[in-house]
């Protein structure tokens, strides 16, 4: 098995080399390749905008996500963690917060801001460094940190076991009789280490051809 370095970001020669590898080791995943491309690289610049972002998106569709977060973006122009921290329970509602993602997202920003966390950090530190850091705040789990690895910090072998674009794709491509768990995804993926984001690409890719892409739904 190809082995890289678990730090080395995906750069377009790898994602090349990778998808070569997942295409030898799984027809299935040839056959995305062969019929819809490569996918996209997918990147996300890596910060507090952006995990704010991926908070919005837990348990909602991208489209209803990326409408809160646009207004956000309107009110707040920098949306730095100390220009978050002026905004009001009632501003964020108006801007479409729940109250579970108001606190979630203030917890972040405070944590910025005091110094109890540095973003700018994690890309120096492993994955059980960055999922122990982030994961201490509430309202981030294993998905968020999960997206957060594989879009910002662009690691090559992060798979989203609890994302539901990702379990549909499966079922559908491997003609399963149920939706595959968390657990089962876990288990199906592990051949495809140390890919396993690429992988989680090329499955986006397949699902967001074969569906509305306004209703994926992030777990």
């Amino acid at each position: 098995m190809t082995q890289i370095p678990e730090l080395e970001s995906l750069t377009e020669e790898s994602l090349s080399r990778g998808l070569m590898v997942l295409a030898n080791l799984d027809s299935d995943l040839a056959q995305i390749l062969e019929t819809l491309g490569p996918p996209p690289i997918w990147s996300r610049e890596p910060g507090f905008a952006t995990l704010v972002c991926i908070i919005l998106e837990q348990q909602v569709s991208l489209a209803a996500a990326k409408a809160v977060f646009t207004r956000l973006s309107g009110v707040v122009v920098t949306l730095t963690p100390e220009n978050f921290l002026t905004l009001d329970d009632a501003q964020l509602r108006g801007i479409g917060f729940s109250r579970q993602k108001i606190l979630y997202c203030r917890g972040l920003a405070d944590a910025i801001a005091s110094g109890q966390l540095d973003l700018s950090k994690l890309s120096k530190m492993d994955e059980t460094a960055i999922r122990t850091q982030l994961k201490r705040l509430k309202g981030i789990g294993d998905w968020t940190v999960d997206i957060y690895l594989l879009m910002a910090l662009q690691r090559p072998d992060v798979f989203p076991k609890g994302d539901l674009g990702l379990a549909i794709a499966l079922q559908k491509l491997k003609n399963l009789g149920t939706r595959p768990t968390p657990a089962q995804l876990e288990a199906m993926t592990q051949h495809w280490r140390p890919w396993r984001a690429i992988a989680a690409r090329l499955l986006w890719h397949y699902y967001l051809n074969n569906a509305n892409s306004n209703s994926l739904m992030r777990l």
